[in-house]
């Protein structure tokens, strides 16, 4: 009888463990994501769960919070991917991954301690801010790399007796994917529903926060106001864009040899003498220097 109670009692707990996480996830509302992006991948493996937490914690974020999250975002192009409560619940979800795997791993050694724990959780709270400054800095490195082409096909048209914007809608259509693209496609749309040009490229610098993409807008916003003539803008600024990716390499072959002292002191330097001194050590026992 006592074994019988015992069953039943569990199997209500069960029960109402998965009836109060079905109503959890139930009342989370339908995002309408039609007009978004696909999520990153990790967001997108546990969407319910970021859904659920978005819902639950959405309205803890202040407003300075939500707006600097926001910024990162748009900086990143994962604006129209992800919303500043979701990125948040990510971060959270993080946190208590990481939590769980530190205490699976340390339960066999009599448990983790509240010190590692809090360690642990926070580093997970905290790399979702990381993943997100990396996926800025690679996007910029790629819009950088891509626009000397852009410019130059833009140039190319406008030589050619097309106007700007559709130079532009000639460079998108033979341009790769990429991020500039992707922007220069926005800056599209934002023309043909009815904001000035000016207006568009300005959101695009505004956007994209590149001192790159800030002297290009402002040479096109100047030469409009002017009237001047945008085909030798565009190619001075196509010149320009190469230069400075060339300043960017050589900088970056400059840095090299700093970068690899370290590694070198102390993993290489360490394993050279070793292998080196090694048989003169031996040497010197056999012929009895250290007795």
């Amino acid at each position: 009888m006592l074994l019988v109670l015992s069953l039943v009692s569990i199997g209500l707990c069960v029960a109402l463990a998965v009836w109060g996480v079905r109503r959890a996830f139930v009342e989370v509302p339908a995002q309408d994501r039609a007009y978004m992006d696909s999520p990153p991948p990790l967001f997108k493996a546990t969407w319910p769960l970021v859904e659920l937490f978005s819902f639950r914690l959405g309205s803890l974020l202040s407003v300075s919070y939500r707006h600097n999250l926001q910024l990162s975002l748009r900086h990143a192009g994962l604006d129209y991917a992800l919303a500043p409560e979701n990125f948040f619940a990510g971060k959270v979800l993080c946190a208590l991954g990481a939590a769980g795997v530190h205490t699976l791993l340390w339960w066999t050694n009599g448990g983790p301690s509240l010190g590692g724990l809090a360690a642990v959780a926070a580093l997970g709270f905290v790399f979702p801010d990381m993943w997100l400054r990396d996926e800025r800095l690679k996007r910029q490195h790629k819009i950088l790399k891509a626009l000397p082409f852009y410019l130059d096909v833009i140039t190319l048209c406008v030589e050619s007796g097309l106007n700007l914007t559709s130079a532009i809608g000639q460079a998108i259509s033979k341009a790769p994917a990429n991020p500039l693209k992707n922007e220069l496609q926005r800056v599209m749309r934002d023309i043909r529903t009815g904001r000035p040009r000016l207006e568009a490229f300005r959101s695009l610098s505004e956007r994209l926060q590149m001192p790159a993409i800030s002297n290009l807008v402002s040479a096109l916003v100047t030469a409009d106001r002017q009237g001047a003539a945008l085909g030798p803008i565009l190619r001075a600024q196509a010149e320009q864009r190469r230069n400075e990716r060339f300043m960017r390499a050589e900088k970056l072959a400059m840095e090299a040899p700093v970068k690899m002292l370290f590694p070198l002191i102390a993993f290489i330097f360490p394993c050279t003498f070793a292998v080196i001194g090694f048989p003169i050590a031996v040497k010197f026992l056999e012929e009895g220097f250290f007795r």
